[in-house]
């Protein structure tokens, strides 16, 4: 006997999950060129649009928990891409700043996202399909993230 909503191709996570998976795969041959993994590739598109923030306002801007974040911000720091200070005004929140290696990666880093959205508008999707389809995913993470509360 089989349940209809158990099937894999029935699953909204699947096709997601997929996705997710060979978006970073994609991506990985010009982060091994940068010498950094997708999750410190995200760490620094944070840091390159705002630096000097705190470990707290980097894992809510990239939806993870804090004790996720600080092994990886720890791996940066040893990389010499970031420092991690406590703060002036409140000793218990550390701030994460760019290094001036980390800056300049923002150089390098610069052709990634040019180059991968050629590839996927070479297919099937156009621009247009990735903008609309970009939108939906933010509105439900937004949803995701409010049912949570």
């Amino acid at each position: 006997m089989t349940n209809e909503q158990l099937k894999l191709d029935n699953q909204l996570c699947f096709p997601i999950y997929a996705a997710s998976r060979l978006i970073i795969r994609s991506y990985q041959p010009y982060l091994d060129k940068l010498d950094i993994t997708y999750p410190q590739y995200l760490v620094m598109l944070v840091l390159w649009e705002k630096d000097e923030m705190t470990v707290n306002a980097i894992s809510k801007r990239l939806i993870l928990n804090t004790n996720t974040i600080t092994p990886l911000l720890q791996r940066m720091e040893n990389q010499h891409l970031i420092v991690r200070q406590r703060s002036a005004v409140d000793e218990r929140k550390v701030v994460v700043s760019l290094t001036q290696k980390g800056r300049d990666l923002q150089e390098s880093a610069q052709e990634i996202p040019v180059r991968l959205g050629t590839k996927l508008v070479s297919g099937k999707l156009t621009v247009k399909e990735m903008q609309e389809l970009k939108t939906t995913l933010y509105a439900l993470i937004d949803e995701l993230s409010r049912l949570e509360k």
